[in-house]
Parts: structure tokens; C-alpha cells; sequence
């Protein structure tokens, strides 16, 4: 028998600092228990910082299509949670569409097996638990976010132009002085009355970088470079 690992963990999970949870110890822990049954592994895939009720994650995507290409016979994983946290995949996949694939799918933790016929209403009890988790993390989440907001903290993943965060509080920001510096003459050049698509014009002969490709020199955005020079959009921000 053939099986496929799939590991998952997502940025809740990393940020417990459980190494328990860490790819590296679902790959081990899952090696091992396929070992013990005499299966072979075929593939592992793996997905870091996404949720389990993410449908747009890559590796489990592709086990997907390879379960749908009979490459292997068992999807093995940690728990069924590492698959999916929403009731309508358990329901779909589990009980759909695996079968069909000719797919068991086990999870060592907590005892999931679809060979197993008395295990259906365990994994639907599962994927309920595991939605009801979601949405009073997604609730809990808001509350902190609110709170935050509330005491003046910032919450936002990249500042704007002319802030980074600060080192020693990443809910605090702190003027970055080279773009502050090119924030300051913009507001110059308004107040000399120059219009933002001279600005812009300016700024670009000038060789300023824009925003957009001063935050990717940085390494805080991703991304390949464009057509992203300054244009009265920018300026005006």
C-alpha cells in the first residue's frame, strides 16, 4: 500500500511555539506510524502558515489531484484538523470523493479511518469541533484586533509610505527617515505649487523610488518589479 503525508500548520499554530506541531514533527511522527503499517510513502506534502479551512492551499491541492490520479491509496495525517477544519470538505472528500478515488484516509491522533465504518459519525464530530474552532478563534481574533484599535495600537501588516514598525513594538510605529524625508518634499513642492503629476515627474527624474519598489527593496512586500514608477496616484497618498 501506497500512502501520501500531508502536514499542515498554520501562523496560530507556529505562534503557540508547540514543536509538537511542526512540519518536521508531522513528517517524523507520520513516517514512523506508516513504517509500523507497511506502507510505503509516496509523496509528502506540506503546507506552512495556512489555515485549515484555507481551499487555496498549494500542497494540499496537489495531493488532491494526485488522489484523483490514484497515485496512492491513504492519505495519512496527524489529526484530521491537519486536513481540514470545514465540515463541507470533511463531508466532500472523506465521505465523497475518496471513496470514489479508491482514498482511505487516516489520522493517526485521533484515531480517523475511513476503513473503518462505525468511525463516520467520530469524523463528522471531529469536523464540527474543528469548525466550531475556527469561528471562535475568527471571534476571538476581532475582540483582540478591537482592543488594539481601541488603545491607539496599530494592526496593519505593511505602514504607510514614511513609517516602519518599531523593532521593540510591532504594534507601534516609528518614522522611517529616508521616505519621511521624500514625504517632506512632496508637501514642499505642493506648497510651491507644483501639481502632483509634475511631483510625480519630478520624483521619477530624480530616480526616487516609488513606495511600491521602496517596500520591495526592503524585503516587506513580494513581488517583481514594474512599471511602478511615481504617478499623481502615489503622490497623492
Amino acid at each position: 500500500m501506497t500512502c501520501a503525508i500531508y502536514c499542515r500548520l498554520s501562523r496560530e499554530d507556529a505562534e503557540k511555539i508547540r514543536e509538537s506541531e511542526s512540519i518536521q514533527n508531522q513528517k517524523a511522527m507520520l513516517a514512523a506510524y506508516a513504517a509500523s503499517q507497511s506502507w510505503e510513502v509516496g509523496a509528502v506534502y506540506c503546507d506552512e502558515d495556512y489555515s485549515g479551512a484555507d481551499r487555496d492551499r498549494p500542497g494540499w491541492n496537489a495531493m488532491l489531484a494526485a488522489a484523483e490520479r490514484r497515485e496512492f491509496q491513504i492519505v495519512l495525517c496527524k489529526t484530521q484538523s491537519r486536513f481540514t477544519r470545514d465540515m463541507e470538505l470533511v463531508e466532500k472528500y472523506l465521505h465523497g470523493l475518496f471513496p470514489l478515488w479508491g482514498v482511505r484516509f487516516v489520522a493517526v491522533v485521533d484515531h480517523v479511518d475511513t476503513d473503518l465504518k462505525g468511525n463516520k459519525k467520530a469524523r463528522q464530530i471531529n469536523g464540527l469541533i474543528n469548525e466550531w474552532y475556527l469561528e471562535d478563534l475568527s471571534e476571538n481574533i476581532r475582540a483582540v484586533f478591537a482592543q488594539k484599535r481601541s488603545a491607539g495600537k496599530y494592526i496593519g501588516s505593511i505602514p504607510a509610505y514614511g513609517y516602519r514598525k518599531d523593532p521593540a513594538d510591532h504594534n507601534h510605529l516609528v518614522v522611517e527617515p529616508e521616505a519621511a524625508e521624500v514625504v517632506r518634499s512632496i508637501f514642499s513642492l505642493c506648497l510651491e505649487g507644483f501639481g502632483k503629476q509634475k511631483i510625480a515627474a519630478l520624483l521619477n527624474e530624480r530616480g526616487i523610488p516609488s513606495p511600491s519598489a521602496y517596500k520591495r527593496a526592503r524585503g516587506w512586500t513580494r513581488g517583481e518589479a514594474g512599471a511602478d514608477g511615481w504617478n499623481r496616484t502615489t503622490v497623492g497618498r
